[in-house]
This record gives structure tokens, C-alpha cells and sequence, in this order.
């Protein structure tokens, strides 16, 4: 089943509100306090029912008290109508909230097994992870297939909430936190020097024991602020879209690289489309803004733009700024059995769903051997179904269609001439190709 990235209901309208021009001055004269502090991308991952979104409405929740935070409701966040039957998190929410040092754009993402191609996209976006783990649990499956992913997007920094710390002993939570660090070691992270914070988020959410959102504010201050590149042109990948009737269509994402400016000219590509347009209002969690920068989580109102032709995955940048191809090079590393991958190997002209940065798409993979087995790597030429944007060194994913299994990892080495696909017969244009 194909999910696609929404918003909730209440943060649509929230968006809609913020960008009705009579709006406008009020919002521009309301300039965040906290406009000079550095954005740190955060997102909760962890396995299902272990407490992430209950720790996101929690940190909102306790730092709305001295005025850091807007106050998020548990079933804001837990928010689409599956997961209201259901009771989990499948689309990924973003809020924002702030200590003394930073202002920090927060992910909640979604813990089903159904739905990892989402968490893909947040993740792309994250600079540290708060990886939830519930006490009562400890390691389970989807903790180590989320930290199996953030480590191939290139997530650097982790940090460990132990949640419901209050249902078990000293000795188990004592366990619990050797064992978290015992797997963030065997992942590639550095696993003894990792924060690791315990408490209870429901308890925090309910006011009773709120120590513990302090101290995991505290960690996240502590991590590296990662370097940006504000130079140069902009580069931005679109994570959600909102129509704005009369106005345009709102873009929502992270800005990867470079400045974008009030008024500045832009382009979305994507799909094989090149959309050019006019970012007409910025804004950072509901504050106009002249200008963002790299790292910033921002919605652009883009003049005169239908949402209809927008899409996840494509890219904003400056006029001429981002590349757009369906072919290119690239490293394949087939994961082992021991790294939760395939047990049997693929033959060249294996095809599958490729997920990098917010973007996903069937590609073909013709490879410089007839077999690749699991735990080898070789180079292969990816040739996609539509063009998408991409960049040298830019990592990618490759997930099983049926088993809805990670089964290898690799990065764009090359970037070749796009080819011409008819009828969505990949192997026939490669064919007519060679």
C-alpha cells in the first residue's frame, strides 16, 4: 500500500491561518525572540508504542510553561484516521520548541513496520535522534531497524530516552541502558559516550515528574552543532505541501543548503517536472521571516503555484541550482543476514523501490557482475522511472517491495544523461539503450 507524507488537519489550518495576508503584518511584527539562536533538527525513533509521541506532546507541554513551546495535544500529533482506529503514529508531525542555547525543529515519526518509507524521509531531515525505548520492553525489532536507518541516511548523534521508568526496578533500568548502548556500538555509534536520559513522558505530560524533558533538553544542548552551508545556491527538498486558495501552494522542509530570501525567484523539480515560481512569504512555525537559512525548518508560500502539480520529494533551489536525472552510478552494498538483510543475493537488473532523501522512486539496478550476494558491494548503473533530483555522494536506500525489508544501502557516485522511458519499461529502455 502507497502512504504518502500528510499534515494533520489542525497544522493545515494552522498554515492556512498564518498566510491570509490580513495576517500578514501582525506576523511580521510578532519576530521570534529566539530568530539568532541555531536550528537543530531532532526527531523521536524507536519501536511501536514505546512512548515517542507521548514524549513529544510532553516536551511541548512542559516547555509551554515558560513560554518555549506551544502546547501540542497527544491526539494532534497522533493525528490521521488510521492511526486514530488504531492508535499509532504513521504520518510524520513537525513542531518546534526552544531551550537557552538553540531552537529546535522536532520529527515525530512513525514507529509501524508498514510505514519505515516515511520515517526514511524524516530522517533525511534530522540532525540528532532521541531514540525512545521503553523500560518495560527494552531492545525490540523496529529499535534496531530505525537505528539500521538513521545510521545509512547519516544521522551522527543519537540520544537515549528510556521511558516508563517508573514501572520497573533500578536494576532492569540499569539493564535496559547497558543493553542500548551495547547495540548503538554495534550500529557505529559511539555507544559509551551517548546521553542517556530516564524517566516517564506520560508522567511528564500529566505534570507530575517533568525532570526528565529538562534533562533530555539539556542532552540535546550538548550535542555538536553540525555545520551548514550557507553559501551558495538553495537547496531544498520537499517534505509536505499545503494549497493555499487564491495564493499560491505552501512548501514544507528543511533547508538543506544555501539562503532563500523574501521574493526570491525559485524552482521545483521533480518527477521529471522543472515548476517556477515566486516565494512570496516565508515562515518559521507560524513567524514571517526575510530569509532562512540552512537547517531552518520552514514553510515557503510559492506565488501562483498549484498544488495539484507539487509533490514530496521534489527539490527548491534558486533557477538552475538543482540536477535532475534518471540515470546515474552508484555504490550497491547488499546487507548481510546478520544485519537484518536478504539471505539469498540478486542477479543484475533487479528492480525495487529506492528511497533518498524525501524522495522515492522504482529503479533498475544493472550491475557490473551478474550476482551481487548479501555483505558485498559493487557498481551498478540506477536507471529510474522518472527523473528526480540528485547530487554526487548522495546516499540512498533500497527496501524489498513485499517483505517491506531494508535490504542494502549505497550513494550516487555519478550523475549520467537521463534516459527516455517508454511505458514504464524499465528493462525494455536499458535494453534499447545498450
Amino acid at each position: 500500500m502507497r502512504t504518502r507524507l500528510l499534515l494533520s488537519r489542525p497544522l493545515i489550518e494552522a498554515i492556512r491561518t498564518s498566510f491570509q495576508p490580513q495576517l500578514s503584518a501582525r506576523l511580521l511584527a510578532t519576530a521570534s525572540s529566539s530568530k539568532d539562536k541555531p536550528n537543530l533538527n531532532v526527531g523521536t525513533i524507536g519501536h511501536i508504542d514505546h512512548g515517542k509521541t507521548t514524549l513529544t506532546a510532553a516536551i511541548t507541554h512542559v516547555l509551554s510553561k515558560k513560554g518555549r513551546a506551544k502546547a501540542i495535544k497527544f491526539d494532534e500529533i497522533d493525528k490521521a484516521k488510521e492511526e486514530k482506529k488504531r492508535g499509532i503514529t504513521i504520518n510524520i508531525a513537525h513542531l518546534g520548541y526552544e531551550s537557552d542555547k538553540r531552537k529546535y525543529s522536532h520529527t515525530d515519526c512513525p514507529g509501524h513496520a508498514d510505514f519505515i518509507k516515511n520515517m526514511i524521509c524524516g530522517t533525511s531531515q534530522m540532525d540528532v535522534a532521541v531514540l525512545v525505548i521503553a523500560a518495560t520492553d527494552g531492545v525490540m525489532a523496529q529499535t534496531k531497524e530505525h537505528l539500521v536507518l538513521a545510521r545509512q541516511i547519516g544521522v551522527k548523534n543519537i540520544v537515549v530516552f528510556v521511558n516508563k521508568a517508573d514501572l520497573v526496578e533500578e536494576e532492569v533500568l540499569d539493564l535496559v541502558e547497558i543493553e542500548a548502548r551495547e547495540l548503538l556500538s554495534l550500529h557505529g555509534f559511539d555507544g559509551d559516550a551517548v546521553s542517556v536520559v530516564r524517566g516517564s513522558a506520560l508522567k511528564a505530560l500529566e505534570g507530575v515528574d517533568e525532570a526528565c524533558v529538562y534533562d533530555l533538553l539539556s542532552a540535546l544542548d550538548k550535542t555538536p552543532q553540525p555545520e551548514r552551508i550557507e553559501d551558495g545556491p538553495l537547496l531544498m527538498p520537499v517534505s509536505s505541501k499545503v494549497a493555499i486558495t487564491g495564493r499560491g501552494t505552501v512548501v514544507v522542509g528543511t533547508v538543506e543548503r544555501g539562503t532563500l530570501k523574501k521574493g526570491d525567484k525559485v524552482e521545483l523539480k521533480g518527477e521529471g517536472k522543472v515548476l517556477q515560481t515566486t516565494a512570496s512569504d516565508i515562515q518559521v512555525f507560524n513567524k514571517s521571516v526575510k530569509e532562512v537559512k540552512a537547517g531552518d525548518h520552514c514553510g515557503i508560500l510559492c506565488r501562483g503555484l498549484k498544488g495539484e502539480y507539487v509533490k514530496r520529494g521534489m527539490w527548491m533551489g534558486h533557477l538552475n541550482s538543482v540536477k535532475m536525472s534518471n540515470a546515474i552510478k552508484g555504490e550497491l552494498y547488499l546487507l548481510s543476514e546478520e544485519e537484518n538483510g536478504r539471505r539469498l543475493g540478486i542477479r543484475s537488473g533487479f528492480t525495487d523501490k529506492v528511497f533518498s532523501s524525501t524522495w522515492d522512486q522504482v529503479g533498475r539496478f544493472d550491475m557490473e557482475q551478474e550476482m551481487l550476494m548479501p555483505g558485498e558491494n559493487v557498481s551498478a548503473k540506477i536507471t529510474l522511472l522518472k527523473e528526480m533530483p540528485v547530487r554526487e555522494g548522495m546516499p540512498f536506500t533500497l527496501r524489498d517491495g513485499g517483505t517491506k525489508q531494508t535490504i542494502a544501502r549505497g550513494i550516487i557516485a555519478e550523475i549520467l544523461d537521463s534516459v527516455q522511458i517508454e511505458g514504464y519499461n524499465l528493462k525494455k529502455s536499458t535494453m534499447d539503450e545498450k
